[in-house]
C-alpha cells in the first residue's frame, strides 16, 4: 500500500509533467554558462541573460542543457529544481500563479563565478509579456554562433540583458556541439602519451 502510495505521489510530482492549463505554454530553451544563464524564446525568436521573463498563469516549458560543467537551475519559489548536463537536454515544466519577481540561482557549485550565477523570473501579466517580447525585439545584438562564443566565455556577476533575434536551432547546435570531441584536447592528449 504504501509502495503505491509513493509511486503514484512520485509520478505526480515527474519534473516533465505538462501541467493542464487552458492557457498555451510558452517554451524556453536555457543554457547554463560559466557563470550565466541564457534563456532562449525559440517560438518568440529572442534571448535574455540572467533576466527569465514569463506570462502570469500559462506553463511555461523548460528545455536545458549545459555549456559545460555540470549545474543545476533552481527558482525556489516557483518549485523547480533540475540539473543541466552538456549534450543532454534535461525538461521542467512550471508556472507562475501570481504576479511578481522571483529569485533564481544556480544550486550546484561550478566554480570560481558561482556566487554569482543569478537570475530574476519576472511573473507578468500576458498583456505585459507580449509588450515584453516587442520591445524585446526592437533592441539589443543578435545571438548567433559567433555571439554565443563571446557569451561562452567564463564571465561572473552579468548583469541581465537580452538578444533581438536568435540563429535558428542555437539550441540543437549547442547541444551537439556539446557532444563532439574537441580536437584540441584530443591532441594535446595524444602528444602526452607520446612524451
Amino acid at each position: 500500500m504504501v509502495g503505491g502510495v509513493a509511486w503514484v505521489g512520485s509520478h505526480e510530482l515527474d519534473p516533465r509533467k505538462t501541467i493542464a492549463s487552458a492557457a498555451n505554454p510558452i517554451r524556453v530553451q536555457v543554457v547554463s554558462l560559466d557563470w550565466k544563464w541564457l534563456f532562449i524564446y525559440p517560438d518568440q525568436g529572442i534571448a535574455t541573460v540572467n533576466q527569465l521573463t514569463i506570462p502570469v498563469g500559462s506553463p511555461v516549458s523548460f528545455e536545458l542543457t549545459s555549456s559545460g560543467v555540470m549545474n543545476s537551475f533552481f527558482a525556489p519559489q516557483l518549485g523547480g529544481q533540475i540539473y543541466t548536463m552538456a549534450g543532454m537536454a534535461t525538461h521542467l515544466q512550471l508556472q507562475a500563479d501570481h504576479v511578481g519577481t522571483y529569485r533564481g540561482l544556480s544550486a550546484q557549485y561550478s566554480g570560481a563565478g558561482f556566487a554569482d550565477m543569478r537570475f530574476t523570473v519576472e511573473a507578468v501579466p500576458a498583456e505585459s509579456f507580449a509588450q515584453w517580447v516587442d520591445a524585446t525585439r526592437s533592441a539589443g545584438p543578435l545571438l548567433d554562433a559567433q555571439g554565443y562564443a563571446d557569451l561562452a566565455k567564463p564571465s561572473a556577476a552579468v548583469a541581465p540583458f537580452s538578444y533581438r533575434a536568435v540563429s535558428p536551432d542555437l539550441f540543437n547546435g549547442i547541444l551537439r556541439s556539446a557532444m563532439q570531441p574537441d580536437p584540441r584536447r584530443l591532441t594535446h592528449a595524444a602528444s602526452e602519451r607520446t612524451e
